[in-house]
């Protein structure tokens, strides 16, 4: 729930806004079941504790990171990682694109889509199957690696952390997708 971080900004009695890194919270102290000062550390339900608030509020405050940096570049987020993806490996199917940005093909295609428009990339048959979709850079496309090549430092320099921090933080990440990948069913014998 979103709520307005303006200093002047009316209160009902009974409520306090807590803000935290770009967006805020409403509570209401009187059915707030913890009090102020308690050590809730031991309660597993505590939202400080949970894996998931961290990664969904890490995940928000690093688009966020990212998006002015983007900008000039004419790039949302979402469409920078396909970028990355096509400049690291040219060519390349929707099917196989979808499945390493792990996104699902009706979110990847309105990105697709906006790129084609920019004039950075286009969508072809493949050559090998006429049902697949392939995915290719324009030469415009192909120029913009160069401008973007300026965005991890800036990124780096905007969040303020060590490389070795980042990197630890990433290999975090990716062992963290890794696990909570489905595992696939093993055939019963018999």
């Amino acid at each position: 729930m979103r709520h307005s971080t303006r200093p002047n900004a009316p209160q009902k009695p009974g409520t306090s806004f807590h803000g935290f890194r770009g967006f805020t919270l409403r509570t209401n102290q009187s059915y707030a079941p913890y009090s102020e000062g308690v050590n809730h550390s031991d309660d597993p339900l505590a939202l400080d504790r949970q894996v998931c608030f961290a990664i969904a509020a890490a995940a928000r405050s690093i688009v966020t990171v990212y998006r002015p940096v983007l900008e000039p570049l004419g790039l949302t987020h979402p469409q920078y990682l396909v970028m990355l993806a096509l400049w690291e490996s040219g060519a390349v199917r929707v099917k196989d694109l979808s499945e390493r940005l792990l996104l699902d093909p009706a979110t990847l295609s309105p990105l697709l889509k906006r790129l084609e428009q920019q004039g950075l990339v286009v969508r072809r048959r493949a050559v090998d199957d006429e049902r697949a979709l392939a995915l290719e850079l324009t030469p415009a496309g192909r120029a913009l690696r160069q401008r973007a090549e300026q965005v991890p430092g800036r990124v780096v320099e905007r969040l303020g952390l060590s490389i070795s921090e980042l990197e630890g933080i990433r290999d975090a990440a990716t062992r963290l997708i890794e696990a909570s990948r489905p595992v696939a069913p093993q055939p019963t014998a018999g």
